[in-house]
């Protein structure tokens, strides 16, 4: 199972949302759940940040 806090804690280079974003479509190559256990304390974080994430992680978010 991927969790928000361990993406945080393993890269910790991770400076934006849009950076998240682009690992948490990475990991979904390798996890099958994601659990979204905190808000990302990102400046650029928006609020519907669930969604999207579920997005990148599903595949529903493409990359236009």
């Amino acid at each position: 199972m991927l969790y928000v806090s361990d993406i945080l804690l393993q890269h910790k280079d991770i400076n934006t949302f849009t950076e998240l974003i682009e690992v948490v479509k990475e990991r979904a190559k390798e996890e099958r759940f994601f659990r979204m256990d905190i808000k990302p304390p990102f400046p650029d974080t928006p609020q519907n940040w669930e969604m999207v994430l579920e997005g990148a992680f599903t595949g529903l978010l493409s990359d236009d």
